[in-house]
């Protein structure tokens, strides 16, 4: 790693941001005999430098806390991770590919070339290969079971969703346990073996192009480094900064052609469900069953269920934290997400470091989201859930099916509160000038040597989580960056 004094830089190859997609980018070009910097804002940690889903992973790795937000009626929380590996360091490591039909939407509405489910399964497979994408080898948690077994009394599909993780051995009868294949752990210790330079705490303010050259201008800053500007040059370019970051600061650069006009989420309600039996432990671990049932409209699905997790969820029922208190190891968090027809906006606000990001939900989000809740809901009765907690502000728990019904058919912009681990769609890629901010490849319409690789680049929501969706479109990319696709 670049120690401080290294604070002028001249580079072949420049990448933004260090998770998925510039992780990946870096490794490829890197092992392709190129000349790169990796830079990344946040500090560079080990993975196992904090206990996974802690209060302490969160004040680490998380931006701000973790505590962001999209505002709209209702707002949004979102998170980022802001540390070398990015959102790769702090997410659950649930796996998809991009279904087909929306690779379809984007080939045809978006213009995206090259990009059939033929097309990208070696990128599928090659990143799957690295990152160890696998099933659980004994038992999955009990809270996730509750869910599985709730689907299938109900007669909905149920499937255990694969990680990117490296299990140790154990038997059936106990939930395994190992370490997730986050970026640190895969794709940049190869890059940093085939000669690529990491330049942590650094905060990339603008970019500006003279002539052939990129100018990046920012700041380093972090424990024992004093803050101090720095200033490199580069003949290329890649923002790998996540779906907001990334038009913040092409923003900031005065690249704004549909740039941040389009941010996509899987907004997603959640409920606290109590059980009469012990479904949570200290050691749970992450729960992989996912309903796809009414997928792509809406799914549901098991949160990490932490005590603390559990006292966050509980805000919207303060009467009942002392319910969590005593009875978490009978609670777990599920959630229902829905794919949405709503967007947002990334915009700068002078004198201050964070984007002012703004989300709309549509009537019928409203409308997804409440059904998607009440199906929820019943799911759990079903798996003889005892008590339901909504996460709905002034209403009361759900105690037996027919409470329902007091669901409202559409859900109170002032009472729901919504959150989402799923942000994209702030640059999308495309041959069609009209929407797209980027071509097929990632290089910015319009400037020479200027790429994106990150979840900017997705045209539309998924429906699944799209970091398989990041990795294989980021190495796809690359090879064709280096003229080997």
């Amino acid at each position: 790693m670049l120690q401080p004094s290294e604070s002028d830089l001249k580079v072949e190859i420049a990448i933004i941001g260090s998770g998925p997609g510039g992780a990946i980018t870096a490794c490829l070009l890197a092992e392709a005999g190129r000349d790169v910097l990796l830079i990344e804002e946040g500090d560079d940690l080990p993975l196992e430098s904090c206990q996974p889903f802690s209060v302490e992973e969160m004040v680490q790795k998380y931006r701000n806390g973790g505590l962001t937000a999209a505002f709209g009626q209702p707002k949004i929380q979102y998170v980022e991770g802001r540390c070398v590996g990015g959102g790769s360091e702090i997410n659950s490591g649930l796996y998809h590919r991009t279904p087909s039909n929306i690779l379809e939407q984007w080939r045809t509405e978006f213009e995206v070339d090259a990009l059939t489910e033929v097309d990208l399964i070696p990128h599928f497979e090659a990143c799957e290969q690295a990152v160890n994408v696998c099933y659980l080898p004994g038992k999955a948690p009990t809270a996730s079971l509750k869910l599985h077994e709730g689907a299938i009394r109900l007669g909905w599909q149920s499937l255990e969703v694969p990680r990117w993780f490296r299990y140790e051995e154990s038997d059936e009868t106990s939930v395994p346990k190992g370490t997730r294949q986050s970026m640190t752990k895969t794709f940049i210790p190869r890059a940093l073996k085939a000669g690529c330079k990491l330049l942590a705490n650094t905060r990339i303010n603008s970019l500006q192009q003279t002539d052939k050259t990129w100018i990046l201008t920012g700041t380093r800053q972090g424990n024992n480094i004093p803050e101090n500007s720095i200033k490199i040059q580069a003949e290329t370019v890649f923002v790998c900064c996540g779906a907001i970051q990334t038009p913040a600061l092409l923003r900031r650069s005065g690249i704004k052609n549909n740039i941040g006009n389009s941010l996509r989420t899987h907004p997603t309600v959640k409920i606290i469900a109590q059980f009469n039996e012990d479904i949570n432990a200290l050691d749970m671990g992450v729960p992989v069953h996912q309903v796809k049932e009414f997928s792509p409209r809406f799914s549901f699905g098991c949160s990490i269920s932490s005590p603390p997790y559990l006292s966050v969820g509980m805000t919207d029922h303060p009467q009942y934290t002392e319910t969590v208190e005593k009875q978490w190891q009978n609670m777990a968090i599920y959630y229902a997400m829905i794919t949405g027809e709503g967007s947002g906006t990334v915009r700068n606000i002078p004198f201050y470091q964070n984007p002012f990001v703004r989300y709309k939900l549509t009537s019928q989000d409203l409308k997804d989201l409440s059904e998607a809740l009440q199906k929820l809901a019943l799911l759990l009765f079903e798996a003889d859930a005892k008590i339901l907690y909504p996460s709905i502000s002034n209403t009361s728990p759900l105690t037996h099916p027919q409470d329902l019904s007091t669901i409202a058919e559409k859900l109170p912009v002032k009472q729901t509160n919504l959150m989402t681990v799923h942000v994209f769609s702030s640059c999308p890629m495309g041959e069609n000038l009209q929407k797209c901010a980027v071509n097929s490849f990632g290089q910015v319409h319009g400037f020479n040597n200027l790429y994106i690789a990150d979840a900017s680049l997705l045209c539309t929501a998924p429906g699944v989580n799209p970091q398989g969706s990041i990795m294989a479109i980021a190495r796809r990319n690359a090879l064709k960056f280096l003229d080997k696709l």
